[in-house]
């Protein structure tokens, strides 16, 4: 069957790489894609946001079904005319895609239906979000409402802090994803991701990672999309692994359905791990990046199959999703600059020296300039690797980032180092 793919970034290349590789599977187009899916997928050229051009192509193409790799066309509603029309889609419809379009949407969901999370206020202008403030005291967590590609979360470990990251968010600093806020408390605890795929009815686990959202070494200065990932999360055990599914997962899954707004597609749950048990910090409605290049590195099961299955509303018929006992490690070489204003244009090679090393790298924030491949975004590539620990794996990710000639880029040092401390 012929597939689109929607996305350009180091997930979407790394779900093109997987798909690719499936039987099931005729011909694969990205929209836009990058220089990397290309080596998988006609690239083509095709608004996400144009969703009548989008269901055009779809049928003069043959196009079965469509993979929606980031959130906002999610957001935007594009799998809900996709439905209509009859074409399958992998990723959730407008309303269940404010689980991420609207932090205030998950904690009032959280608020109804029991769902352990951080204690919150809402506020829609700075007067109200200074009043609340008042209430939460220091370390305390400062959300924009909206999509902010991954940075509209300030914790503030001071009042002036919180007062600055206020004016931030109402004078525009997120766009209009800052026009109102969700304040928390400042949760204890070390951070883990969970991954789950569900029709609407049917929900099985799809594995555990643990990223690193601070730009710098030692998990310092500002939060970024990600700048490196590791999998599985060993401090997600088995049994907080069920805690998730039963306290957390399957609760927001029921409460959509019962509302009439089925979720279907992948739901990324972004946990705080505190003395209390796990809490639910945040979801995503995609796969996460760079976690999906380590899912993907681990995943030994048809992508592709487990996409139908789950567009068709018959995950139920498959068994659960087999991943490799190997850790797989993933490290983001970003352009000098970012997450501020990085710098683009700067030259990359040694892309054959990295896969010599035994790594796989995806492409994110790239562009082909006469055949050379340029930084075009603040996250540039991701290099993944598979070993039988996540020491090992780091260490071939981290000899094949070295062997990358990218001048105008750099990278964290220490990624996997939590897990590596606790011998794994």
């Amino acid at each position: 069957m012929n597939v689109l793919l929607i996305g350009s970034g180091g997930r979407e290349h790394a779900l093109a790489w997987k798909l690719a590789q499936s039987p099931l599977l005729g011909k694969l187009f990205a929209a836009p894609g990058n220089p990397g899916i290309a080596e998988h997928a006609e690239l083509v050229s095709v608004d996400p946001l144009d969703h009548r051009a989008v269901l055009d192509f779809c049928t003069r193409h043959s196009v079965e079904l469509v993979v929606i790799g980031p959130e906002a066309p999610l957001v935007d509603g594009l799998a809900d005319n996709l439905r209509t029309m009859g074409v399958l889609v992998f990723g959730p419809n407008k309303v269940p895609a404010q689980l991420e379009g609207s932090k205030g949407f998950t904690k009032d969901l959280c608020a109804r239906h029991g769902i352990p999370t951080a204690r919150y206020e809402r506020a829609s202008d700075k007067l109200a979000a200074e009043a609340v403030l008042a209430d939460f005291g220091v370390p305390v967590v400062i959300k924009a409402d909206g999509l902010a590609a991954g940075k509209g979360v300030i914790i503030a470990m001071t009042e002036e802090e919180a007062q600055a990251a206020l004016d931030t968010m109402f004078e525009g600093g997120f766009g209009s994803a800052g026009s109102a806020v969700v304040i928390e408390e400042f949760m204890e605890g070390e951070e883990a991701s969970f991954f789950a795929l569900t029709d609407g009815e049917t929900v099985v686990p799809f594995g555990s990672a643990q990223d690193h959202k601070r730009v710098g070494d030692g998990d310092t200065g500002p939060n970024t999309g990600g700048m490196g990932a590791y999998s599985p999360a060993s401090i997600l055990t088995s049994e907080l692994e069920a805690r998730v599914m039963e306290e957390i997962v399957k609760p927001t899954v029921r409460a959509l359905a019962e509302s009439g707004t089925p979720y279907s597609g992948i739901l990324y749950a972004g946990l705080m791990l505190t003395a209390e048990g796990p809490k639910l910090i945040e979801y995503n409605v995609r796969f996460g990046d760079p976690e999906c290049q380590v899912l993907m590195m681990r995943l030994e099961d048809d992508l592709l199959e487990i996409m139908l299955a789950t567009a068709r509303g018959k995950l139920a018929e498959l068994p659960p999703p087999r991943f490799s006992k190997d850790a797989a490690l993933t490290v983001v070489m970003a352009a000098n600059g970012y997450p501020g204003t990085p710098e683009k244009g700067g030259r990359i090679g040694g892309f054959e020296a990295a896969a010599g090393k035994g790594a796989k790298v995806f492409h994110a924030g790239t562009a082909s300039d006469g055949g050379t491949i340029i930084a075009s975004g603040g996250r540039v590539l991701t290099v993944s690797a598979r070993g039988r620990t996540v020491k090992e794996a780091a260490a071939i990710a981290y000899e094949a980032a070295d062997a990358i000639d990218f001048p105008t880029g750099f990278y964290r040092k220490d990624i996997g180092w939590r897990e590596i401390a606790r011998g794994r």
